[in-house]
């Protein structure tokens, strides 16, 4: 997360920067997210050293490659080394309501049940 607060340090007009997290590129660079104190531990660090008012987007995606592995291979949700736990915590997380969250999986077959899954995940927080 280095690397975006200084290329955000370095603009003028901050208000024409945000970001967009992708799962995968952040599991594989080393960010673990394979279960919820793993994302809040994440997420923390996240917001501490870039800040969520830059958070505009994210790219929900599984991993099929390994953790810190450098390398980007997308998967369907809970398909892979990430596993079903980030996406329901990200969905329960207040912090990522409001910006899109977009949907990169393998599997054009399963897009509507992984949809219908990550929204089923938000509706079971707000009844809990």
């Amino acid at each position: 997360f280095e690397q975006l607060a200084a290329i955000i340090d370095g603009v003028e007009d901050k208000s024409r920067v945000g970001v967009c997290i992708d799962t995968c590129h952040a599991f594989a660079a080393g960010y673990d997210l394979r279960t919820p104190e793993a994302c809040e531990k994440t997420f923390a660090e996240f917001g501490k050293i870039v800040g969520f008012q830059y958070l505009r987007g994210m790219h929900l995606n599984d991993a099929k490659s390994a953790f810190g592995s450098r390398v980007d291979r997308h998967h369907s949700l809970g398909e892979g080394n990430i596993g079903h736990d980030a996406f329901r915590w990200i969905m329960q997380d207040a912090r990522f309501d409001g910006i899109p969250l977009i949907l990169e999986t393998i599997n054009p077959d399963i897009w509507a049940e992984e949809i219908a899954w990550l929204k089923a995940q938000q509706i079971a927080e707000a009844v809990a």
